[in-house]
């Protein structure tokens, strides 16, 4: 074999495991039931990751705990870049301090890979209820002996942090009443059980359009096209305020580097297509992916703004 040859075979061999990966199924796991936002955002990428990779990336749905039970999961799962771990705000970042477990730690048993959308909220109120703006909401909720009610898809979800951050800096009050999940917190607030919610517009959006609902205002930095005639929390007094509902995919905190490279690049590639974004947007959410460095100083940023917010509440799930 010429020396030629043999650097050809030598090249066509992969150096590593890691730069034969994936040669397997990957599974995603969500924290979530089929249905909504993360569920809907991992079935897009999951798609297009098998498309890239060649190999089956499995959408892996373990619901429970406030998002621990598929976090704990993936956080003991063998780091060989074979399971991940794609939630949100509450799951990652909230729910062992909220759930008082010692679960795990992002910073310490997660290696995070990237973004992948992010999604505004929408405060919205039952028809029947009186109150067409946010100074009309508030106002009911600082009279004495109220029975203002919000409904939370559950403690320490994003929807739950922004209504309690709105009571802590109005000095209003209400109820929080905390649901399994999304889809009973949405069914009370139509049938005029509760008077209110934040929900995400992907969700609220189509009720909003029937009249079933009515929107106050939106937790975006900007009025969003879909609701151009409903104000920013911003707009309504609340200053520089503004937050969205994300999703991201994390890693066991030893996988592999290279691995975690990969998939992170390939994230971005696919996030940035055209029609991928197009996608999202059907979802009421914008497709942005990151680097893991990003994703990491962006949870940073999350985690020290919504922790004061958790303590000073005295937010649990008891």
């Amino acid at each position: 074999m010429s020396a030629c040859t043999a650097l050809a075979a030598l090249a066509a061999l992969p150096a590593t495991a890691q730069e034969a990966w994936p040669d397997k199924p990957v599974k995603l796991v969500l924290p979530y039931p089929p249905g909504g936002n993360v569920d809907g955002a991992a079935r897009i990428i999951s798609e297009q990751l098998q498309a890239v990779f060649k190999q089956p990336f499995i959408v892996d749905n373990r619901p429970g705990a406030g998002g621990m039970i598929a976090a704990e999961y993936v956080a003991k799962a063998t780091p060989d870049g074979y399971t991940f771990f794609m939630g949100a705000n509450g799951p990652i970042l909230f729910s062992p301090t909220i759930f008082k477990r010692n679960a795990y730690d992002w910073k310490k048993d997660f290696a995070p890979v990237s973004s992948v959308s992010f999604t505004p909220l929408v405060l919205q109120v039952h028809p029947s209820t009186p109150y067409k703006t946010v100074a009309d909401l508030l106002a009911e909720g600082k009279k004495p002996g109220n029975t203002l009610t919000m409904a939370s898809p559950g403690a320490g979800t994003q929807n739950h942090l922004v209504s309690e951050y709105l009571q802590r800096e109005s000095k209003a009050h209400w109820t929080t009443v905390h649901y399994k999940g999304n889809a009973p917190a949405t069914t009370d607030l139509l049938g005029g059980q509760v008077q209110f919610n934040f929900d995400q517009i992907s969700v609220a959006g189509p009720f909003i359009q029937q009249g079933r609902t009515r929107a106050l205002a939106v937790t975006s930095a900007k009025r969003l096209p879909q609701l151009p005639d409903v104000p920013t929390l911003q707009e309504a007094g609340f200053k520089d305020f503004s937050t969205e509902t994300f999703t991201g995919i994390l890693a066991p905190r030893a996988t592999p580097p290279q691995v975690v490279t990969r998939l992170s690049e390939a994230l971005r590639k696919i996030l940035s297509d055209p029609a991928v974004q197009a996608r999202f947007q059907t979802l009421g959410s914008e497709a942005r992916g990151s680097t893991p460095k990003q994703f990491t100083e962006f949870l940073t940023k999350e985690d020290a703004r919504w922790m004061p917010v958790i303590k000073q509440s005295n937010i649990t799930a008891d």
